[in-house]
């Protein structure tokens, strides 16, 4: 009935505006000219001395309008994963190490807001496609202005700056029953505007047992009180529900890569179990940015959230309410408005969670026996100072530093007689260092240091086995990068490499024990060496068909091993860091037309991926091929249409995107999605 009500109302629209005008708007960027945020720089990628990655709205609309893993994938030092529909995992240089379920050791914003909770987990599968305008991807340890983690940090833009008031309707549908509904009404004008927002999203999955649906509802604020200050107020809500089938032996992924996890011994199937995740989260944030004069300026923000989480599992039935809340405050000072010569800033971030854990005996989907019931009570903070300066001779130099804390309490509600048991990070120093030099006009050359530090998260502290693991020590390392970035031949090509080395301490790494239940370890000590390239060149503009006609690229290497580790009789000194594929490639074309006709060519190449510490077993390298095709029309008063179509994994490989790493019995692979297909249809109207 919705997808229904859906198309009549986008037909009805189409039929009322159909005639049309002949232009469309040619929407291309040069890359070194989009501008970033991180490390509140505000300025041109290409003259930030730091490995950024920017994800603009064109980049997300390259793929099929659900999901943002394959824009991510296109990009270097990036690999996100998806075990199942719903079921993501994020990895920046190597940290899917640590995050067999969810997105960890990754601090994420939301519209400037803290997005991952005080007990360093991230709910990005609670955000819709269309939550996402823009993305920009840190890597390498980002703790000098965004507290702890030795992952990297994502800061993710939701709506336009000045959203225009109308309707925009967006309705897509593919293989597997796959099919997304977005609506979003903005409202108001000048200095007071109102942008809502509802997603739907539900698909049958390409494996059994992987059925998901996806509700998200937001609102988003902004009032402008004056010259001198403006607010934005932020609010989401999202239910999300899907199965989780479990991963499977090589045999069993060899002999049908569609099924879930059949029963074992004393484990039930996961239909049986009824296995899946019950999501539920509302979120609201408030953001003032106020102006005291031309040299001064503060931006103040306040959050609070409440998750609810039902998990039935093959062990147990897991059930967690998550209520958090936390701040952060940043002030900018330029002595000079003329030249900004110098620029300070300084700030905090704090964060404080009361969580309950839950585990029962799982019935068939249903809560029995109670097992544990753990109430956490988890926080962090930080402050934060950083200096950019611009010197003689093109020469600038940005120095920060920050100090954080976390700590983390677990009082065993089942066993009243067992002590709280606790465990604090002390006035942990995360500085960085980095400094460029403009060698000829667009060439830039830059180099860093930085210094990461990543305490446990809660689910490492209390994970799935339901161990107290408060013997955890925090991460740390230090990272080497040198780099350059330009735009050459009259800012048709642009180019951008960088290497880096990056020596990690106390690596937290994953283990699974015989009950499939994780667990974490400190690893002795890791060697991270990298480079990360990426080339786009401007093939074509404006000539008598053509709009844009661009190639890309985009090239990976890692060599992560241990450096140092030894774990009862093993010795896994020398091996390959497993989830770490050595190679990747990603490269596109695209082009767009006069006639507002547009295709969108990706490539994706990855090498075999170590699955276990020993290094005794590989998921097998592959090839991905997809292809979008579309048309987009302005039409009268500013109204504009696009119909679109595509296929992914072309070549129909059998490969596993997101592997269970160390894995007890071999259970490593999650099969995605074959050969499939979508179309769908997006109008606004202004």
């Amino acid at each position: 009935m919705r997808k229904t009500a859906t198309c009549l109302l986008v037909c009805m629209a189409i039929y009322h505006i159909s005639n049309s005008q002949n232009d469309t708007a040619d929407t291309s960027q040069i890359l070194g000219e989009v501008i970033v945020k991180a490390y509140e720089q505000n300025q041109n990628l290409r003259k930030v001395p730091a490995a950024i990655n920017k994800i603009n709205k064109g980049s997300l609309e390259r793929f099929s309008n659900t999901n943002i893993l394959p824009a991510l994938n296109s990009t270097p030092g990036v690999r996100m994963e998806e075990r199942s529909p719903g079921s993501y995992r994020m990895n920046i240089r190597g940290s899917t190490l640590r995050s067999p379920f969810g997105v960890r050791n990754v601090k994420v914003y939301w519209d400037e807001i803290p997005f991952t909770d005080p007990g360093g987990n991230t709910y990005l599968n609670q955000l819709s496609y269309y939550n996402f305008n823009s993305i920009e991807l840190i890597k390498g340890p980002a703790g000098s202005l965004y507290g702890a983690g030795t992952g990297g940090a994502i800061l993710i833009n939701s709506n336009t700056a000045q959203p225009e008031p109308g309707l925009m309707v967006s309705l897509s549908y593919g293989s597997y029953d796959h099919s997304n509904v977005n609506v979003q009404f903005n409202q108001g004008k000048s200095n007071f505007r109102n942008s809502f927002t509802y997603s739907h999203e539900q698909s049958d999955g390409y494996r059994d047992h992987t059925s998901m649906r996806r509700d998200v509802a937001t609102w988003r604020s902004q009032v402008i009180a004056g010259k001198k200050e403006t607010l934005h107020f932020n609010f989401l809500y999202g239910d999300l529900y899907y199965q989780t089938p479990g991963a499977l032996t090589k045999a069993e992924y060899q002999k049908n890569p569609r099924a879930a996890r059949p029963a074992a011994g004393a484990f039930p199937s996961a239909e049986t179990a009824k296995a899946a995740i019950y999501q539920k989260t509302w979120f609201g944030g408030f953001n003032n940015h106020y102006k005291f004069n031309d040299h001064f300026e503060n931006t103040l923000i306040f959050y609070g959230a409440y998750s609810d989480i039902k998990n039935p599992t093959f062990r147990n039935y897991e059930a967690r309410t998550e209520p958090h809340f936390g701040g952060r405050t940043v002030f900018t000072w330029k002595p000079s408005t003329v030249n900004e010569k110098v620029k300070v800033i300084f700030g905090a971030e704090a964060q404080k969670g009361y969580f309950n854990i839950h585990t029962y005996q799982n019935a068939n989907g249903k809560p029995a026996t109670t097992l544990t019931n753990d109430d956490v009570s988890n926080g962090i903070w930080s402050i934060f100072s950083q200096a950019d300066l611009r010197l003689k001779y093109d020469i600038n130099i940005t120095a920060g530093l920050s100090i954080n804390q976390s700590s983390i309490k677990i009082k065993r509600l089942s066993i009243p007689t067992l002590p709280e048991q606790t465990r604090s990070y002390k006035n942990e120093a995360a500085p960085r260092l980095a400094i460029s030099k403009k060698i000829v006009a667009d060439l830039y050359l830059y180099a860093s240091v930085a210094k990461g530090f990543s305490p446990p998260t809660t689910a490492e502290v209390l994970p799935s086995t339901s161990v107290i693991s408060t013997e955890l020590n925090a991460e740390h390392g230090i990272n080497y990068e040198a780099g350059f970035k330009s735009n050459w031949l009259q800012r048709k090509l642009y180019a951008e490499v960088n290497v880096f080395d990056y020596r990690l301490k106390d690596a937290i790494v994953q283990r699974r024990d015989a009950t499939n239940g994780d667990y974490f370890v400190n690893a002795g000590s890791t060697k991270q060496k990298g480079v990360e390239s990426q080339v786009s060149y401007l093939l074509l503009k404006n000539n008598s068909f053509v709009n844009t006609a661009r190639l890309w690229i985009s090239y990976t290497w890692n060599d992560f091993t241990y450096d140092e580790f030894k774990q009862l009789t093993n010795n896994y000194s020398g091996k390959k860091l497993p989830s770490v594929a050595k190679n990747t490639v990603a490269s596109g074309l695209d082009i767009s037309t006069k006639p507002g006709i547009y295709i969108n060519l990706t490539y994706y190449y990855s090498d075999p991926i170590p699955l276990n510490d020993a290094n005794s077993e590989f998921a097998s390298s592959y090839n991905l091929l997809g292809t979008r095709i579309g048309w987009r029309k302005d039409l009268k008063k500013k109204n504009k249409l696009e119909l679109f179509a595509g296929i992914e994994n072309a070549f129909d490989v059998t490969y596993s995107l997101g592997n269970d790493i160390n894995a007890a019995g071999g259970r490593y692979y999650n099969a995605a999605a074959g050969r499939n297909y979508y179309g769908g249809v997006s109008l606004s109207l202004f």
